[in-house]
């Protein structure tokens, strides 16, 4: 989950897509469009950290709740999450994330 955080931070749109899960929901088939998105995102914030808040793992699934400090100009554009994440060929992909709260830490 940090290797991905940083991955955002400094726009590896290849590595984004490679650990995502292409049979997970969040996978896009469009590669162009989906590496452009993802370089908008990351030209367009300030990473500024984050914070593992808690992980479980049971097999070949895992859970990680996360804050990301982020601003996107002026506006706290933070954010916590509960990511899922499936483990294949000994790799972890990313399969799916609920934002669970947005903007600052509580």
């Amino acid at each position: 989950m940090r290797s991905r955080y940083a991955a955002y931070a400094f726009g590896d749109a290849d590595y984004i897509i490679s650990t995502t899960d292409p049979d997970g929901p969040v996978w896009e088939s469009d590669d162009a469009a989906w590496r452009e998105s993802v370089l908008e995102f990351s030209k367009s914030h300030d990473f500024l950290g984050v914070d593992v808040l808690s992980e479980d793992v049971e097999d070949d699934r895992g859970t990680v709740r996360f804050h990301a400090r982020l601003r996107r100009g002026r506006e706290n554009a933070s954010f916590e999450e509960t990511s899922e994440f499936v483990r294949r060929d000994g790799q972890w992909l990313y399969t799916t994330g609920v934002v669970a709260q947005s903007g600052v830490k509580q």
